[in-house]
Parts: structure tokens; sequence; C-alpha cells
């Protein structure tokens, strides 16, 4: 329910945000693209931080950013990451959204990140037993500062390098919270609301 309420939430914005430059476009000159919508996939290795398991899954999400910063781009993203490959211990999959600053030079987009939002751990082979305790699965909030770097290829497309540091609880181990790091690797596609020209880099 909760993930129903923030992707419901996240489509308006995303609407209001794609109307008002594309009517903009018709009000005023060139060069006066305001907002940026793009969206990406990508293939993600995770090295969970649990028993030794290491996960190889596919992210994809979308971000909003405010071109009208001229040192600094200011966004808001959203991701869910998905294991297709857990291997023999533990799956971790997420639902995560937050800001985004990135720092443009000229084709070159590093940037840095900071999001919050629930995951949910699946432990493998029967499930992961402490004791008499046997664990199945446990649902997390998950905490991830991160940062990154976009290469544009060309106006619309781009690649993407991202790398996570996120903390999960889990009561299956004694300290109560995991530390996993995710690398990503993936395609970026800027939809642009103002085609007939190219917004400044």
């Amino acid at each position: 329910m909760k993930y129903t309420k923030a992707l419901v939430r996240l489509a308006l914005f995303i609407a209001i945000c794609t109307v008002e430059p594309t009517a903009d476009a018709q009000a005023v000159p060139a060069g006066t693209q305001q907002l940026q919508l793009s969206a990406f996939v990508a293939g993600t290795g995770t090295f969970t931080d649990f028993a030794g398991g290491k996960n190889l899954g596919i992210t994809a999400g979308a971000d909003v950013t405010f071109l009208h910063f001229r040192l600094f781009r200011p966004a808001f993203e959203v991701r869910g990451s998905y294991p297709i490959d857990s291997g023999h211990i533990s799956n971790q999959k997420s639902f995560l959204l937050g800001p985004k600053v990135e720092y443009p030079l000229g084709r070159y987009h590093p940037y840095v990140d900071f999001f919050l939002g629930r995951g949910q751990i699946d432990y493998l082979n029967g499930g992961f037993i402490v004791g008499n305790i046997k664990y199945i699965s446990n649902n997390t909030v998950v905490y991830s500062p991160g940062a990154g770097l976009d290469y544009e290829l060309t106006h619309n497309l781009a690649i993407k390098a991202d790398v996570q540091f996120q903390h999960w609880n889990s009561p299956a181990i004694a300290s109560g919270s995991i530390h996993p790091t995710a690398l990503t690797l993936g395609v970026v596609y800027s939809f642009d609301f103002n085609p007939r020209h190219h917004h400044e880099r």
C-alpha cells in the first residue's frame, strides 16, 4: 500500500513536470527548458554483506532534474532493484527515492545522492537458522548514500556508473544490521520537451 501511494504521487509529480515545460516552450524563447525527465535501466552487482553472498540484478528508475541552476543541478530520483541471480544465501530487493545533485562538466555529469526506502531480504535454501529461530524473510528501512557519473553519448543518451553504500536491518545478524554495496552500470535516456534546441551543458 505504501509503495502504491508513493508511485501515485510520483506519477502525478512527473505529469505536472512534463506538461509545464511543454507549455512554456510555446511561449518563451528557445533555451529556457527548466526541467528534464530521464529514465534509466541498468545491471547491478550487490555485495550483500550477509554471509559473503552476492546478487546480480536489474535496477530501473527515473529522475526529474532542475536545469535552471548554473553550477549544480538538483534532482529527485526514484529507483527499484530486483535480483535475477541471488546466489545461494539471500536476495535483496528494494524501492528507493530521494534527492540527487549533479555537477555538469561538459559531457561528464558526476553526482551524489541519498536515498531512503524499503527493502526485503529473502533467506534462501529454506531459510537462515540462528539458534532455535529460522528466518525466512524480513522487511526493512533502507538508507542509501551514493555517488555516480553519467557520460553523455548524445543529447538524449548517456552511460551511467553508480555505487550505493546501503544500510539494511536484519534480525539474522548479531549486530542487527548489514551494509551492502551495490555497483550499477547502465544507460540513461533523457526526454526532450523542447526538441528545437539542445539545452546548455
